[in-house]
Order: C-alpha cells, then sequence, then structure tokens
C-alpha cells in the first residue's frame, strides 16, 4: 500500500484586523478590515482556505445623522441666520458648505477654498507678440517679450468661494461673488486664454485646487479649446483634488466642456 512520510505543513490560519471607520458619516455606507493568512508559527501564508475566509468588508450605517441637505433646509429649521459655513449632508457625507443669502428665500451653497486665492484663478493673458508666429525663447512672458498689452478681453480673477449646484453636483463657473478681478475683466472660473501667438506657446493660466473641502474635480470633467490656433494643456491630479491649465491661441481659450459648469463629487 503506498504511502506519504514527507512532513505535514503546518495548520493555516485566517488573521482578522479590527473594523474600520464606517465610509460615510451620514447614511448607509461600507466598513472594512484587514485579513491575513498566517502559518502556526506566525509566518505569513497563502494556503488558507478560501471557503473559510471571514469577510473583510459590510455595510454599516450612521443612525445618528440629521443634517440638512441644503442651506434652504438649514433656513427652515433655524429660521432666517447669518451667511456662515454649515455641515451638510451631501450624498451620505458630512460636508461643510458656506451658506449665503440666509436672510432671502433663496440661500445658495458655495465652496470655501481652503487653500487660498493663490491656488484658485483664472487669467485672460493681456500681451500678445508683435511677431505672433513666434514663440519668444524660454517662455519669456509679459514686460521682457517683444510685444503689446492691447487685448482687450484680458483679465485675471480670483475665487475664495466658489458656487456649487447640489442638485447636479456642479461648480458654477460664472459666479463671482465671492471673487476678486484683480486686473482687466472678470473671468470665468476654470478657464483661461490668451492672444498671444499662433504658434502653440499658451500663455493664459488656471488653477483649481479643492484640497481641503472634501470634493474632488469629477474624472469625467474636461476642457475643450476655442478661438484661432487654440491650444490647451490640461493637468489633473491623480485624486482630482486639483487641476491645472496653460491655454491660449491667437486668440483662443479652454472653458469646461459643460459650458459654465464643471461637475464635482465627494471625496
Amino acid at each position: 500500500m503506498p504511502c506519504n512520510l514527507e512532513p505535514c505543513q503546518p495548520p493555516q490560519e485566517w488573521r482578522v484586523g479590527i473594523w474600520g471607520l464606517c465610509s460615510v458619516s451620514c447614511g448607509d455606507g461600507v466598513t472594512e478590515r484587514t485579513l491575513q493568512c498566517v502559518s502556526a508559527d506566525a509566518q505569513e501564508s497563502h494556503r488558507c482556505s478560501q471557503e473559510a475566509m471571514p469577510e473583510a468588508k459590510k455595510a454599516c450605517r450612521n443612525p445618528n445623522c440629521h443634517l440638512p441637505s441644503s442651506c434652504q433646509g438649514v433656513q427652515s429649521t433655524n429660521g432666517p441666520l447669518p451667511d456662515s459655513e454649515h455641515f451638510l449632508n451631501i450624498q451620505g457625507k458630512a460636508l461643510k458648505v458656506y451658506c449665503a443669502g440666509m436672510q432671502t428665500e433663496t440661500p445658495q451653497e458655495y465652496i470655501t477654498l481652503t487653500t487660498g486665492e493663490g491656488e484658485n484663478f483664472s487669467e485672460i493673458f493681456g500681451f500678445r507678440l508683435n511677431d505672433p508666429t513666434q514663440c519668444p525663447p524660454n517662455d519669456s512672458r509679459r514686460e521682457d517679450c517683444d510685444c503689446r498689452r492691447d487685448y482687450t478681453a484680458a483679465g485675471f480673477t480670483t475665487f475664495s468661494k466658489v458656487r456649487l449646484d447640489l442638485s447636479k453636483m456642479n461648480l458654477i463657473t460664472t459666479d463671482w461673488q465671492f471673487a476678486v478681478t484683480r486686473e482687466g475683466k472678470s473671468v470665468p472660473f476654470a478657464t483661461a486664454g490668451d492672444c498671444y501667438s499662433a504658434a502653440r506657446c499658451p500663455q493664459g493660466r488656471f488653477r483649481i485646487n479643492l484640497s481641503g473641502t472634501g470634493f474632488r474635480v469629477a474624472q469625467e470633467a474636461s476642457w475643450i479649446s476655442q478661438g484661432n490656433y487654440a491650444v490647451t494643456d490640461i493637468r489633473k491630479s491623480q485624486d482630482g483634488s486639483s487641476v491645472s491649465g496653460m491655454c491660449g491661441g491667437y486668440c483662443g481659450k479652454c472653458t469646461p466642456s459643460s459650458g459654465s459648469s464643471l461637475p464635482v463629487t465627494v471625496e
């Protein structure tokens, strides 16, 4: 009769971690824990039974969440209030939103851009090259270029808050209530352009940085070029928290493909 006298493999078992925080602060979410297969001598293994594997995630719920879902809800619960920050239940998460117009019948939601105006601005560059078929060496700009400053659409606008359309989860790019136009004409959020050159060296810039707000630019957000010789260079961070753009032409600009709105999501 055949037999096998090789040493037996030490027993393997699943070791589980503690359940993590619920993925949402309001309503239904998911919680997860770590799983590790180890041998009797506590060495990592890959021989545990898959049938005996414990669950790594499960549904969870925060039953103590009674936050309003809009500034109108805050107003209806508390009556007229000064304009200020409030926590709202947005897609199951408690996020801080600035409520403006709380003394009116139609209060509006704004995201406070915690990274500041230096990280949230839009520019239509005002100079144009005297020879638009060239790009100056070393991407030189402004006063050190052989150019003139006569582009009437030029402007530079910074933003401290940006309007949020909760029903569509869009930022409204043409709301300037909490924007400052430092020079020229008001430029919408997430927009840039110039009339600098026809040779693909755009000088108009925009920057968006939603870090610290709980919101992110949606993955499907995109930009389109408009105008003559238009060039658009858009760079998004991997997590969608920030976007920067260099755009222009002779004359050209870039705007969100969705028009005067920019889709966002919660973290």
